[in-house]
């Protein structure tokens, strides 16, 4: 029996994430022959114009919410659009992006389907009837291999961003998009403004390359230098909590534990000690590069390349070489 995946789309500032393409791709991996997949799309007026893309990376069937009341995320007023979604398409899978809005959602929408769920897959591969979803335990030291016990159950699955390759984009691709009406619940809480603290346009969760600033950089100027060498390699600048905690960043930047879970294919870390909770967050990184003074920091134990050094004096000499480089 054929089976639909539904991919839940996820948009900011009026673009795709990067995830949404490696979420299609993941339902790919799982599907069968004969399996269709198909993604929705909710958000406020306009967000029909990004099904194209979405055919592109391989959906077949896209079903658009819109309304001005899904103009920013809430978790009432997307889960009923979600639901209007599912009670038309009955699918028998639902994939999310790990993000924000999509670990808030994904346990909503399984609640409600009584469905079984895995949270933050990395890997996905078919064998005959089953699937297997791989997924990090123990902040990365361990993995697991899990699968669901009831093939013709509804799943629920979030993706890690940054794991799972998105397939290549192909433009001729054509898809079938139907308009879903919003059943407009009513709200307990409206979301007004959206305020953002957070500098630069590269999402840190999706970022291919990471620099990343600790107590090292004693200040808040002190990740000027970050700033500079993340802008001419194309990357996002983090922190770790030490930084957050001493004032020297927002926390919408901590990487850890307690922050963002982020695999860059290069992370470089400066004046970063290395401690455990800050390693949750990014030791699954292709390629670790740390900068620091202390030549016994833990971080340089899990770092495939590292300089010891002041980190202001390294860091302008690599952006400088950088820039020659790359120009």
């Amino acid at each position: 029996m054929s089976k639909t995946y539904l991919v839940v789309a996820e948009a900011r500032g009026g673009k795709l994430r990067q995830v949404s393409f490696e979420a299609l791709r993941a339902a790919q991996l799982s599907a069968a022959d004969g399996d269709a997949i198909a993604a929705v799309l909710i958000g406020g007026a306009g967000s029909k114009t990004l099904a194209g893309e979405l055919a592109a990376y391989g959906a077949d069937t896209i079903y658009v919410v819109e309304d001005n009341q899904l103009e920013s995320y809430s978790s009432e007023a997307y889960l009923s659009a979600l639901l209007a979604v599912t009670d038309t398409v009955q699918p028998g899978a639902l994939y999310f992006g790990h993000t924000a809005a999509g670990r808030d959602l994904a346990p909503l929408a399984a609640a409600k389907l009584a469905a079984g769920q895995l949270s933050d897959v990395t890997a996905i591969s078919r064998s005959g009837d089953s699937v297997q979803f791989t997924r990090p335990l123990y902040a990365g030291k361990a993995v697991e291999k899990k699968a669901f016990t009831d093939p013709n159950g509804t799943w629920v699955v979030t993706i890690r961003p940054n794991n799972i390759a998105a397939s290549e984009p192909d433009a001729s691709r054509q898809a079938e998009v139907i308009d879903v009406a919003y059943p407009a619940p009513s709200l307990r809480s409206i979301i007004r403004e959206v305020v953002k603290k957070t500098s630069g346009t590269i999402d840190l969760a999706e970022a291919k390359i990471v620099v990343s600033g600790g107590r090292g950089v004693r200040s808040a100027d002190g990740f000027q230098p970050l700033e500079e060498l993340a802008a001419v390699l194309g990357g996002a600048v983090g922190a770790s909590r030490g930084a957050c905690d001493a004032g020297y960043c927002e926390y919408a930047m901590q990487i850890g534990q307690t922050g963002k879970v982020v695999t860059p294919e290069i992370y470089i870390a400066c004046g970063i000690s290395g401690a455990i909770q800050h390693l949750a967050g990014m030791s699954s990184s292709r390629v670790i590069i740390a900068i620091n003074k202390d030549a016994e920091a833990p971080i340089f134990k899990v770092a495939d390349y590292g300089i010891v050094g002041d980190l202001f004096e390294v860091v302008p000499l690599l952006t400088e070489e950088f820039r020659r480089l790359l120009q």
